[in-house]
This record gives C-alpha cells, sequence and structure tokens, in this order.
C-alpha cells in the first residue's frame, strides 16, 4: 500500500503520521474530535508495534548486575536493524523502520503463556508501570543479546490535524487540551 494521506481499510478510515525525522506511521482512526478548528484524531497502527529489549549494566563495578531496557537509541537501533529484520524475516514478519516505532508487517505468531513477559516500567508522573509483551524472537549483535516483543495492549496514539492535511502527533502542553485526550480515550472504551 503506497502511503497516501488517507485511506481506506477494512471500513476504517486510515492516516498517515509522521514523526520528526519525516518518517510516517500508518494508523487506523479509532476516534475523532474538531476542537477550535482543529481535528484531534485516536490512532490505533496498522502494523503491529515492535519493542527491541537488552540488558544494560546497571553497576560499572558488578557487570552482573543488570536491568532490562528498551532500546531507543536511533544508533543502536540502526547498527541492529538488519539483524532484527533478518530473525523477524524468519517468521514471515517485515520490520519497518516507521515512524514513532518500529513496526512489523504480517501475521503475528499465536500468543502462548511461555512466550508473555512482564515489563516493568518507571513513570515519572503514574509510578511504576506494568506492560506485558509477547515475545517473538532473539538475535545476538554488538556483542549482546537482544529480545523482539511486541506488546499485548494495543498503542494508542493521538494525532493532530491542523487545518492543512498533515497529521502530528499530539501533544497536550496547554492544560485546556488534555481534556481532549480523556474525552477520545472515554468515547472509544465506550465502543468496545
Amino acid at each position: 500500500m503506497s502511503p497516501s494521506q488517507f485511506g481506506q481499510y477494512d471500513d476504517k478510515e486510515i492516516v498517515i503520521i509522521h514523526d520528526d525525522e519525516e518518517r510516517f506511521l500508518e494508523c487506523y482512526v479509532e476516534n475523532e474530535i474538531n476542537y477550535q478548528g482543529n481535528k484531534y484524531l485516536l490512532l490505533m497502527p496498522v502494523d503491529s508495534t515492535i519493542i527491541i529489549l537488552t540488558d544494560d549494566v546497571v553497576d560499572e563495578d558488578d557487570p552482573d548486575s543488570t536491568e532490562t531496557v528498551i532500546v531507543e537509541d536511533d544508533e543502536e537501533i540502526d547498527a541492529i536493524f538488519d539483524d532484527a529484520k533478518a530473525v523477524l524475516g524468519e517468521l514471515n514478519l517485515s520490520l519497518k523502520r516507521s515512524g514513532i516505532s518500529l513496526t512489523a508487517s504480517g501475521e503475528l505468531p499465536p500468543e502462548e503463556d511461555d512466550d508473555i513477559i512482564s515489563l516493568e516500567l518507571d513513570d515519572e508522573e503514574e509510578g511504576l508501570e506494568v506492560e506485558e509483551l509477547q515475545f517473538l524472537a532473539s538475535f545476538y549483535s554488538l556483542e549482546q543479546r537482544y529480545d523482539i516483543c511486541t506488546p499485548l495492549a494495543p498503542i494508542l496514539l493521538i494525532g493532530e490535524q491542523k487545518s492543512s492535511s498533515k497529521v502530528t502527533l499530539f501533544n497536550p502542553d496547554k492544560p485546556e487540551l488534555q481534556g481532549i485526550v480523556g474525552e477520545l480515550l472515554l468515547d472509544f472504551n465506550d465502543d468496545d
């Protein structure tokens, strides 16, 4: 599918959201609200979100003290991308360097209890959060092990479409705009 600004797929509208580096991510429109001439969209990526984990040494004096971290550094992702793509290719998944996050197209393997891992995330505002991930594969690169996973819960993004047709990631820096996020999510949860 070529990246067009808007499209239809399975009766859901698809939009393209761009990141700061002009990479794009195709998303289904799950909900939308118009407010003061702008359109705010609740979006779900079309392809599966991919998270790459590795162990990071916490204490330089004790190399055995490690913690699992999400690989977010663009240079590290660039260095391991081809290896990760090859490993996912063995599962008939195609890894993409999409905007916002890595994604993979293709059918995910069935969830099995042995493949579910819990990752504790420390959020400054919300405290400790646990995210469940489906383990897909592991590989070695740069002399360390990497695990490729996908979140079990759907990843939701908020997009903003101003008068131009370009959709960008929404950052509710004004307190009065934070209510938009709640309203989009409330209407989305009511549809379930």
